[in-house]
């Protein structure tokens, strides 16, 4: 897998909603609804990255999700993690 550069980070971000970069790292929050509603969207996402066998940090302080995507394998950024990104914000818009 090849780290990405700069300049694709940055343009990959603007077409992610609510990521920030974070040194080597993707950083998103939600706030859910309900504390309920947050701990099935990390379920949801949990079962979506065993799947594609990339795992997000993951950070639950009541409603408040946050999710930081690295791949620590290749100390970086990579298509993995964008890829990931657009999966979480595809669960986030479907609640």
């Amino acid at each position: 897998m090849v780290l990405l550069n700069n300049h694709d980070v940055t343009t990959a971000l603007s077409g992610l909603d609510g990521w920030t970069r974070d040194g080597d790292t993707l950083v998103r929050s939600v706030e859910a609804p309900t504390y309920l509603d947050g701990i099935a969207l990390v379920q949801r996402v949990a079962e979506a990255a065993e799947r594609v066998a990339h795992h997000p940090d993951i950070d639950v302080r009541w409603r408040t999700v946050t999710f930081r995507l690295t791949t620590h394998a290749e100390g970086g950024l990579t298509e993995r993690d964008l890829e990931l990104a657009r999966v979480i914000d595809s669960m986030v818009v479907g609640r």
